[in-house]
C-alpha cells in the first residue's frame, strides 16, 4: 500500500460498453494536473453478460469487451508515466484471454506495468452441481420461479463477486487488474481497501466505498447524465460532462468529485440521482458489504464537491447474485408509419391484415405484439411531429421459424390493400431473424466461487469467502404508503406533470425496475411521501402496471421515495420487446403524468 494517510482519489472512466473512450487517456495524461491515483471503469451489462456468454459458449469468437482496449491502448503510456492503477470488469466471459491480450500489449509498448487478473465469476459447473445435489432450486429472484420451470436451458452462469481479488493483486504489485463479472462497485472496494490496508472486519470503512463506488461506476452520471434536472446543466458545459472522483479516507469518509475543467457538474441533485438508481431496496449487497441505505444524504461541500454521510454497515450476505444465460430463440420486427387522422383505426387495419397472412406461421411464435409508438400531434406543424411509429415484433424458437417468407414479407405484403398513407420503414434488416439469449437472476452460496487472483509471475492467490456473514429475508423493508404522516397544508394546487416539482431515477435488474423520487427542499418532504403510495405508483402507471408486486421503502435525509416494480421489464435487457429494455425511462413516464402540484412549490420555479 502506498506509504500515506491521504484519501485515495479514485476516477470513473466507463459506466457501459458504448461509453465515450477517451476518458482513461484523458485523465492519466492530465495526472499533473489533477492527480488520481487508481482508475476504474464498469464494462459489464447484462446486455453483454449474455452476448458474451454465448460466444464463448458457441465459439462465435472472443468474449472480453474489446470497447476496453480501445479506451485502454492510447491511456498506457501516461498511465506507465504516473504510476496511475487500472482496475476494470472487462474481461466479460474471457478474463483469462483479456489478461494476455493486455499483456502483449504492454509489452508491445516496451513499458514497466503488471496485469494480473480476477477469476472465479464463471459458475456454471457449480450451479449444475448444487442442482445434481439437491442443495438448491435456484429461484429466480425477480420472478420466484424455480430453475427447472424456467423452460429454458442454461448455458452459462456467471456470478457477481467482490472487491478483495482486486485488493490483492494490487498489493503484490499489480498496475492492471482485469476482471469478468465482479460487480459494478468492487473495483472501488477493491482499489480503497488495498490503499488504507482495511481489514474484511471493518465493515463500516467497506459498506462507505462500496456506495461511493455505486456512485462512480455509471461515469457521467453522478456528474449530470441522466438527471431530471439537465436543462440547468446548458451552460454548465452539457455538450462535454465530466468524470467523476471519489476520495475515499482512511475512516471511510467520501467525497465525490469531477475532472477539473469539465462540464456538468457534482451536486446533491446529481448524486441522489445516481444513489437512487438500479437500487432494488435499503440493503444494499455485495460479497464484501452490506450498506444499508436508509439515513443516507449528501452534503454540498463547495462547488462539484459532495460529501457521503449516514452511510451504515452489516454483515455481507452468504450468497451473491448470479446470471444464468441460455438460448433464447430468435427475434424480428418490422415498422409502418401513420400519420394524422385515425391512429388507432389505422393500426387496427394493419393489425388485422398482418395477422391473416401470418396466420399459417404465427402458431410457432412465443410472442406476437403490434404496438403504437408516440402519438400524433393535433393540427401539428409539420408532418413529421404527425407520424407515429407501429411495431410489429416476433420472437420464436428458430431462425426458420422467423425465415422473411414466414415473417417480414407478411408483414409487409399489406401495403396495396393497407390503411390511407401506408409506409413501411424501408430498411428491412430488422426484420430478419436475429439470435437473442435469455437472462435469469439468482443466489449461490458464497462458499460455492473459486475467487482467484492471477499475477504476472504465474502465482496466484485464492480469496476465501467472508468468514462472517449473515442470512437476510427474501423481501426487502417495504411500506406500501407513508407511516405517521404529518398534516401538510399545501395551499392551493393546480393540475401539472409530477416532474414539474419532483426529480425522478428509473433502471432495470433482470426484469425488475426500480424508480425513485426526491424533490430538492425539504418542506415538500411530507407532501411527497404522502403522495407516492404504491396504490398512486400503480394509477400513474395507468395501462403500463403488470400486475405484479411493488415495494416501497423511504430515504428520509434525501426527502426521496423508492419503488421497486417487481418483474416489470418483460425478460430483460437481453431479449426484451419493450422500446424501454433498460427500464431508464419508467422515471420519465411516471413524471409526465398529472397530479395535483402545491402552487407554492410551483412559485419555486419548475424543473
Amino acid at each position: 500500500m502506498p506509504q500515506t494517510e491521504r484519501s485515495i482519489r479514485i476516477a470513473g472512466c466507463s459506466g457501459a460498453a458504448t461509453d465515450r473512450r477517451h476518458a482513461m487517456a484523458m485523465l492519466a495524461a492530465n495526472h499533473s494536473n489533477d492527480p488520481i491515483d487508481v482508475i476504474m471503469g464498469d464494462w459489464m451489462s447484462e446486455a453483454n453478460m449474455t452476448a458474451r456468454a454465448a460466444l464463448k459458449t458457441g465459439n462465435g469468437g472472443d468474449a472480453y469487451e474489446p470497447t476496453f482496449i480501445e479506451s485502454l491502448e492510447p491511456a498506457l503510456k501516461h498511465l506507465a508515466r504516473h504510476r496511475i492503477k487500472v482496475a476494470v470488469n472487462a474481461g466479460a466471459s474471457d478474463t483469462a484471454l483479456l489478461h494476455k491480450v493486455v499483456t502483449d500489449m504492454v509489452s508491445k509498448q516496451g513499458l514497466d506495468l503488471k496485469v494480473a487478473y480476477v477469476s472465479g465469476d464463471e459458475v456454471f459447473p457449480a450451479v449444475q452441481k448444487a442442482l445434481r445435489e439437491g442443495r438448491s432450486k435456484f429461484e429466480n429472484i425477480c420472478t420466484g420461479e424455480s430453475l427447472e420451470d424456467w423452460g429454458f436451458k442454461p448455458i452459462y452462469a456467471q456470478a457477481y463477486i467482490g472487491g478483495l481479488g482486486i485488493a490483492a493483486a494490487l498489493s503484490k504489485g499489480a498496475d492492471i487488474v482485469v476482471c469478468g463479472r465482479v460487480s459494478d462497485a468492487s473495483p472501488v472496494i477493491g482499489a480503497a481497501c488495498w490503499w488504507h490496508g482495511w481489514q474484511r472486519d471493518q465493515l463500516h470503512e467497506l459498506a462507505n466505498a462500496f456506495v461511493a463506488g455505486h456512485l462512480i461506476e455509471c461515469s457521467n452520471y453522478v456528474c449530470g447524465g441522466n438527471f431530471t434536472g439537465f436543462k440547468s446543466l446548458e451552460f454548465k458545459g452539457w455538450h462535454d460532462i465530466g468524470y467523476p472522483i471519489a476520495e475515499i479516507a482512511s475512516s471511510g469518509q467520501v467525497v465525490i468529485t469531477k475532472n477539473k475543467g469539465s462540464g456538468g457538474e457534482v451536486s446533491t441533485q446529481t448524486c441522489s440521482s445516481q444513489l437512487l438508481y438500479e437500487i432494488q431496496g435499503p440493503w444494499y449487497f455485495n460479497s464484501d458489504v452490506t450498506a444499508i441505505l436508509t439515513d443516507l444524504w449528501f452534503e454540498q461541500l463547495g462547488t462539484d464537491r459532495v460529501a457521503l454521510r449516514g452511510v451504515k454497515a452489516d454483515l455481507p450476505p452468504s450468497t451473491t447474485k448470479v446470471g444464468i444465460t441460455a438460448l433464447g430463440g430468435y427475434q424480428a420486427e418490422v415498422h409502418w408509419f401513420l400519420t394524422g387522422l385515425d391512429i388507432h383505426a389505422k393500426a387496427r387495419m394493419m393489425e388485422s391484415q398482418v395477422r391473416r397472412l401470418l396466420r399459417p406461421y404465427s402458431h410457432r411464435f412465443t410472442k406476437l405484439e403490434f404496438t403504437i409508438n408516440g402519438s400524433a400531434a393535433v393540427n401539428a406543424s409539420d408532418q413529421n411531429a404527425a407520424t407515429v411509429d407501429f411495431r410489429i415484433f416476433a420472437q420464436a424458437p428458430t431462425a426458420d421459424d422467423l425465415n422473411p417468407s414466414k415473417f417480414l414479407r407478411p408483414c409487409i405484403d399489406p401495403i396495396m390493400e393497407g390503411y390511407p398513407g401506408a409506409t413501411p420503414h424501408l430498411d428491412l434488416r430488422l426484420g430478419f431473424p436475429k439470435p437473442i439469449q435469455e437472462y435469469y437472476v439468482t443466489l449461490l452460496p458464497q462458499a460455492d466461487v473459486q475467487h482467484r487472483v492471477h499475477l504476472w509471475d504465474g502465482r496466484s492467490v485464492e480469496i476465501p469467502p467472508p468468514p462472517s456473514s449473515k442470512v437476510y429475508p427474501a423481501q426487502q423493508p417495504s411500506e406500501p404508503e407513508a407511516r405517521n404522516p404529518r398534516s401538510t397544508d399545501v395551499g392551493g394546487t393546480v393540475k401539472g406533470p409530477l416532474g414539474w416539482i419532483v426529480h425522478a431515477r428509473s433502471g432495470d435488474k433482470g426484469s425488475n425496475c426500480n424508480v425513485g423520487f426526491w424533490v430538492r427542499h425539504k418542506d415538500e418532504w411530507e407532501w411527497l411521501r404522502s403522495l407516492l403510495s404504491v396504490e398512486t405508483v400503480k394509477r400513474l402507471l395507468a395501462d403500463e402496471y403488470k400486475g405484479k408486486k411493488i415495494d416501497r421503502f423511504e430515504l428520509p435525509n434525501m426527502h426521496a421515495v423508492h419503488f421497486l416494480l417487481h418483474d416489470h421489464l418483460d425478460r430483460g435487457v437481453s431479449c426484451s420487446s419493450s422500446y424501454d429494455f433498460l427500464g431508464k425511462n419508467v422515471a420519465e413516464y411516471l413524471r409526465s403524468k398529472h397530479v395535483d402540484l402545491p402552487v407554492k412549490y410551483l412559485n419555486r420555479g419548475k424543473l
